[in-house]
């Protein structure tokens, strides 16, 4: 049992002392060699434990090194150094690719560049096709994990007619068809309004809490963080800090100075302690602030 999570310690990804750096090309399109002391790791040293099942939500500025480190985690990318296991199995070794990345799929920003067919239902089936999987199995898993988004009635709409929130859920559909146990959002919601970020969230929480997908979720928006059951800090290419919502966020002035914000009542809650009133920045939620505002009422 995972002391920090309570679930089940068996692990969905796990890294040790992870590094990468992007590789760098003269004119001629030669890799250029560079001695240790000039190269820009994007990550270093990571060494992380994924259990499955978990919500694990990872923050970061932009550079920070939280996409490098996501595009580990279904062999998009190699590390330079370090090991990574995804379900047990070593992706490191190229041998494995399509082995890890049918246990751990990929959902992007940009829901328009994940359409590859003009019928919905003919996208969700991309990525079976890809893998050798027969049609009439297909058709199943299709019907499946449209109904699992809940975008079912729309399989045989264009995707271009969808709005941004439906082609996102559209996204989803076609990894959860693949049958992963994890899948990774790479910021799914940075070009979406706020109608179609409940609903891509929606389907987030979802697949977690009643499928049991192991998700990792990539995010600008800190109230999309606070519904994770963990939260992994990036900075400068190294893991800042790793605990709890209700515990990271606590921690404002830290999260502020490497250029991150907080939810906003618990930053309203580190203003009232600033000014002298006694109160737990230990707080995520409107609930949690008013019930603490009621009790320091009473006591006065």
């Amino acid at each position: 049992m995972d002391e920090k999570t309570g679930l089940p310690g068996d692990p969905m990804i796990r890294t040790e002392h992870l590094y990468h750096y992007y590789h760098q090309y003269d004119e001629d399109g030669n890799q250029t060699a560079l001695p240790e002391s000039e190269i820009q790791y994007s990550i270093k040293d990571i060494t992380l434990t994924v259990p499955k099942g978990q919500f694990l939500c990872i923050l970061g500025h932009n550079g920070s090194g939280k996409s490098t480190l996501a595009k580990h985690f279904n062999a998009l990318l190699l590390p330079v150094r370090g090991g990574i296991w995804v379900d047990s199995i070593d992706a490191t070794n190229p041998a494995n690719t399509w082995e890890v990345r049918s246990r751990a799929g990929m959902v992007f920003q940009n829901p328009d560049n994940q359409m590859v067919a003009t019928i919905v239902e003919e996208d969700v089936a991309f990525g079976c096709e890809n893998l050798g999987i027969p049609p009439q199995e297909i058709r199943q898993r299709v019907e499946k994990a449209l109904k699992e988004v809940g975008m079912y009635e729309f399989r045989k709409h264009a995707p271009h007619l969808l709005s941004g929130g439906q082609k996102q859920r559209i996204a989803i559909a076609g990894i959860l068809a693949m049958r992963p146990k994890c899948i990774i959002f790479d910021e799914p919601t940075a070009m979406l309004d706020p109608s179609g970020r409940k609903e891509v969230m929606e389907t987030v929480r979802e697949l977690n809490r009643d499928y049991g997908i192991t998700v990792i979720h990539i995010t600008h928006y800190m109230e999309e963080a606070v519904q994770a059951d963990r939260i992994v800090v990036i900075e400068e290419g190294s893991i800042m800090m790793d605990d709890t919502p209700v515990n990271v966020f606590s921690r404002v002035q830290e999260i502020k100075a490497i250029g991150l914000d907080v939810p906003q009542v618990t930053e309203v809650a580190y203003l009232l302690q600033t000014a002298g009133i006694p109160i737990d920045t230990h707080i995520l939620t409107i609930d949690e602030m008013v019930g603490i505002l009621c009790q320091l009422k009473q006591n006065m």
